[in-house]
């Protein structure tokens, strides 16, 4: 009994899973059908039926792990509109799907970045569309998982997006800007499609336009929700930040805003939207964001789709076929009857022996279980017939290929009797050409046949080619009705690709049909004719048959004519095929000599290849060893100079010292060592072959510099302070300038633009410092002051010839570098640096001259040297004033050069000009204190330091214009500022002109200090001037200089010393 009760209760637990499985089969039938219904490859829009049923099966099963098992299965690959389609699909999935699509397609989102990079390489016209489509779906799937209380089909209260962006401010701008790129995305899609398609009525209303048009309906619906949240987050942002930094922003929405404006005008005006959604309308100008009122007159765009449903379009092809049994309305009752017959079955007892209605229910289903295996065994029938056929169509297209063959055959049937045609020609040419000219005509004719040859070839390998390709189909064909006995959708999906197949190749036959038709009338035609011809020869035969018996006669003689005839013509017979023999030999022979002439013009070409593929990797192999050779060295030599380097700093170096006419000495080998070194390193970029050249240079240069830069400093040891500062920076200068090019020669990239000039420049500071330290002035006694005096002269004279030297160096590199306005600015400041070098030169030609004069005048029957060194005072003077001459001219220069370089100073080049002048006064007043007044030469002097003047006040006049044009002036514009504002800027310009005139004054105070010293260091008081030179108190009065630091005589100075040297820090 108990056995019994227990019945029902596992007859509902088997009824209910099999409902369910039943239920969820329906199910999963259904979703595919919808999918391969509403993904496929016509050029039609997705229909609304199929996409309503995909999104309702997410609702059901509450998520997208359905729709994504299926999809993923598609041959997205392999078509742009199946891929169109598909994007379409997902799109209205996750604007009106469950909400957990969302996570479903972003588990996805590799698979449709790939896609649309796929198409995004192709030149299709929906391949560009896709890879965008593609694009719009990643980025809306990232910004709907990052703010996910904004849901995917955008429809959100403001307070919902208040609560989204939050109070932060940068929360704000960032969302700003991610619904920025969201609309960029929306809006370049739907540009694309448009730009694609003519906007007129007819086109519109095709299904090729419909299938590019369909898609933009959500896009429309995005676009209205975007434009409202830009607009509520813009005015949030100017409430709180400043006009001026949301200005990209406001720009950036106005490109957008007329976008938008152009593209739901252009939909609005198209016949497909009408009747499928009603596009607002935007306000003929954006809000403006500056005025916060602006924000109520905004109202946001309703996007209205209208209720109309797509009518149920009822054809065999579309619409799936309705479930036998409705498994959801019997299931209910059975599982709920079960549950009130126990509790009477425990009461009372089973009702009616044991049976009920459910036994029946099980019965109905058993038959309808019947009936779909019957209707499934149907299928596998129709399937098998399908097979029949297709495997009766391959037998018919072998057929068709043996016909091809006999066709081929014939062919060279006819080949032959071409051959034949040629042998005739031969024998009706023989009589009057010769055998080489028939020779070549059969030739041209066998050359022509055999093109016929190899073009019928061509046509049987095309057919051979088409019976495999058509086999295969058959084999994939087969696989695929071996796949759709799984599913009933896949053998109906096979069914249809089948159809296809058979229409396609009864067409064929139909065609083929029309073809043997067409052939068998022109036969009958003919054979018409010929039985026309026949009986036309019947009747002449009869009134041929009385003359026969005349004919009958004569029919003798010519049999013997004919007998005579036939030996003829089988000796010319044999003549000829002899004759054919030999042309075959001969045309095998030349085939075979053509041939071996190809064949070994091959190899030789081949050959040279290879030789010259060998010559360039040789030569390229020689170039990287000849580098290989120049960077080690390069890495020896800058071994060499670091290695200098560090004994600046070792404390084991301090004890060492060294003269400065040794330094001096090192110096020059350094200087002839660079020049080497630049002609080694221009020979190496003319021929990179030969790099031997430019490595002895380099070794010869890296030692010398290393040698300067240890004596320099050993020297340094034993020189006054700011001399000793002085040669130690210029040391760690070549050091360091020398590494610099070391370094641009050991890269290729850098190696064009290496330059040791600023090494020249360098070794030329520390020779000069050298030279300084010399000490001259001791050991120099009064016998040897007139050498002196020509020597200082003469290396004055020199010092400007080679600072013209260098500025036209400067010149041309300046014309070579700059353009516009700084080449006109260097070219006038330089112009005048020559024209001043020019009237220094000829001062100290003048004062030379007038020298000569002062001492042939005044000393008597005394010897040169005896004048100088009676008047020694006036001589050191002399010497002081021209190797002040040389000094700022050579300053000059390095000035221009800074300038030039915009590594310098205007003001250096001003005050180097002011140097100038007073060193030619003072060398003027030398001269002038012991002269002639009366005399011409002394003319002459004080004319050539007016122009030295002139030409100083030039530079000057240059160098501030030049400063004048290339400085930028802003202009005062102070239009937009306010009261208190101007206020403001006033006191802190006023606060400014206090500084700048408090260090203006403590400048002034340290530049008197300077000079006094320098006074102190160079000269004496003026009270003792006159004494003992034989000069009158007169002479003193004499205009001297400008410049009262440098006196005209000095108190025997230290002839090691430049006179007048500036301090240290003055034209850093």
């Amino acid at each position: 009994m108990n056995s019994i009760r227990q019945v029902p209760s596992r007859v509902k637990t088997k009824r209910t899973e099999t409902s369910l499985g039943a239920e969820r089969e329906h199910f999963d039938k259904q979703q595919l059908s919808s999918i391969s219904k509403a993904i496929n490859s016509n050029e039609a829009p997705v229909k609304e039926k199929h996409a309503r049923r995909i999104i309702l099966g997410t609702h059901r099963e509450k998520g997208a792990f359905t729709f994504w098992s299926y999809a993923l299965g598609l041959p997205l690959s392999s078509n742009s509109i199946l891929s169109w389609k598909f994007c379409h699909v997902v799109h209205k999935v996750l604007r009106d799907g469950h909400h957990n699509s969302l996570q479903d397609c972003m588990r996805h989102h590799s698979n449709i970045v790939e896609t649309g990079q796929l198409w995004g390489n192709l030149h299709d016209r929906y391949g560009q569309l896709v890879a965008l489509y593609a694009k719009l779906l990643c980025t809306k799937m990232e910004f709907h998982v990052k703010h996910s209380e904004i849901r995917a089909n955008l429809e959100v209260t403001d307070e919902v997006l208040e609560r989204v962006a939050g109070t932060d401010i940068n929360n704000v701008f960032q969302l700003t800007v991610e619904v920025f790129d969201y609309l960029d995305t929306e809006l370049r899609l739907a540009e694309t499609v448009i730009r694609q398609l003519n906007t007129s009525i007819a086109i519109s209303t095709l299904t090729s336009g419909q299938c590019r048009l369909s898609p933009l309906i959500q896009v429309i619906q995005d676009c209205s929700h975007l434009y409202h949240f830009t607009v509520k987050l813009l005015f949030k942002l100017h409430a709180c930040l400043p006009a001026d930094t949301l200005q990209g922003h406001r720009d950036r929405f106005h490109d957008q805003f007329h976008s938008l404006k152009t593209f739901f005008n252009k939909a609005r005006d198209m016949m497909y939207f009408k009747r499928l959604i009603q596009i607002p309308k935007l306000p003929e100008s954006p809000p403006n964001f500056l005025h916060a009122a602006s924000l109520a007159k905004h109202a946001r765009p309703v996007v209205v789709i209208p209720d109309e449903d797509e009518p149920e379009q009822v054809d065999d092809d579309d619409d799936d076929p309705e479930p036998l049994i409705n498994v959801s309305d019997v299931t209910v009752p059975s599982m709920a009857v079960p549950q009130q017959f126990d509790i009477f079955d425990q009461t009372f007892g089973p009702a009616n022996g044991g049976f009920d209605d459910r036994d029946i229910q099980i019965e109905n289903l058993k038959r309808d279980l019947e009936l779909l295996r019957t209707d499934l065994e149907r299928v596998k029938g129709e399937a098998q017939r399908y097979i029949t056929q297709l495997k009766s169509q391959i037998n018919s297209l072998d057929a068709e290929l043996e016909e091809q063959r006999v066709q081929k055959q014939r062919a060279l049937v006819e080949n032959e009797q071409l051959r034949m045609e040629l042998e005739a020609t031969r024998r009706r040419n023989a009589e009057h050409e010769s055998v080489q000219a028939t020779f070549g005509e059969a030739e041209t004719r066998a050359q022509a046949t055999e093109q016929r040859y190899n073009k019928l070839k061509e046509k049987h390998t095309e057919l051979v080619s088409s019976h495999a390709e058509l086999l295969r189909k058959s084999a994939d064909t087969v696989k695929m009705l071996s796949a759709t006995q799984q599913t009933q959708e896949e053998v109906e999906r096979t069914k249809q690709q089948l159809a296809f197949e058979v229409d396609r190749i009864k067409q064929d036959a139909d065609m083929k049909l029309e073809e043997q038709k067409f052939e068998m009338e022109k036969l009958k035609r003919e054979f018409e004719e010929k039985k026309a011809e026949v009986e036309c020869v019947k009747g002449t035969l009869q009134s041929n048959e009385k003359v026969g018996e005349q004919q009958t006669r004569s029919m003798s003689a010519l049999q013997a004519e004919k007998e005579r005839l036939m030996h003829s013509v089988s000796e010319k017979e044999a003549a000829l095929s002899a004759l054919r023999h030999a042309a075959q030999l001969q045309q095998s022979s030349l085939q075979q000599e053509r041939e071996r002439s190809t064949r070994e013009l091959g190899e030789l070409q081949g050959r040279l290849q290879e030789k010259s593929s060998r010559e360039e990797q040789l030569q390229q192999k020689l170039l990287e060893e000849q580098f290989s050779l120049l960077q080690g060295t390069v890495s020896e030599a800058e071994s060499i100079i670091q290695d200098a380097v560090a004994k600046l700093d070792d404390p084991l170096h301090i004890r060492c010292t060294s003269s400065p006419d040794y330094l001096v000495s090192r110096a020059d080998a350094t200087l002839g060592s660079i020049d080497k070194v630049k002609r080694g390193h221009s020979d190496y970029l003319t021929n990179m072959g030969d790099v031997g050249g430019l490595l002895r240079a380099l070794t010869q240069f890296s030692h010398l510099a290393a040698d300067t830069i240890i004596n320099g400093s050993a020297t340094a040891h034993m020189a006054p302070t700011d001399h000793a500062d002085r040669l130690t920076e210029n040391c760690r200068g070549c050091a360091t300038q020398s590494l610099q090019f070391l370094k641009d020669l050991k890269s290729k990239a850098s190696l064009q633009r290496a330059d040791p000039a600023s090494i020249r420049i360098v070794v030329q500071k520390i020779l000069r410092l050298g030279e300084e330290l010399r000490p001259k002035g001791v050991d120099v006694r009064q016998d040897e002051l007139g050498d002196l005096v020509d020597k200082e002269m003469a290396a004055t004279s020199a010092a400007i010839e080679e600072a013209v030297r260098r500025i036209d160096e400067m010149m041309n590199q300046a014309r070579k570098d700059t353009s516009g306005v700084k080449l006109e600015v260097n070219e006038r400041i330089l112009y005048s640096c020559t024209d001043l070098m020019k009237a220094i030169h000829l001062l100290v030609l003048t004062s030379t001259d007038l020298q000569k004069e002062i001492v042939e005048g005044g000393r008597g029957a005394a010897t040169i040297k005896e004048f100088y060194a009676r008047n020694s005072r006036w001589t050191e003077g002399l010497i002081s004033a021209s190797k002040a001459v040389g000094w700022g001219a050579t300053q000059m220069v390095e000035s221009a050069d800074k300038v030039v370089l915009h590594t310098g100073k205007y003001e250096e080049l001003i005050v180097c000009s002011h140097e100038i002048a007073a060193s030619t006064a003072q060398l003027v007043a030398s001269s002038k204190v012991k002269a002639d007044r009366n005399s011409t030469k002394l003319t002459a002097l004080q004319q050539a330091s007016r122009r030295v003047n002139e030409m100083a006040a030039n530079v000057v006049a240059s160098t501030k214009t030049g400063q004048e044009n290339l400085e930028d002036k802003d202009t005062m514009d102070f239009s937009g500022m306010s009261l208190i504002k101007l206020k403001m800027e006033e006191m802190e310009s006023q606060v400014k002109v206090l500084e700048l005139e408090n260090q203006l004054g403590n400048e002034r105070l340290r530049l008197g200090e300077l000079r006094k010293k320098h006074y102190d260091i160079a000269g004496v008081p003026a009270a003792g001037l006159s004494e003992g030179n034989g000069l009158a108190p007169s002479s003193a009065s004499e205009p001297s200089s400008p410049k009262p630091s440098k006196p005209s005589i000095m108190r025997k100075p230290a002839l090691a010393q430049k006179p007048n040297l500036p301090p240290k820090n003055m034209f850093r």
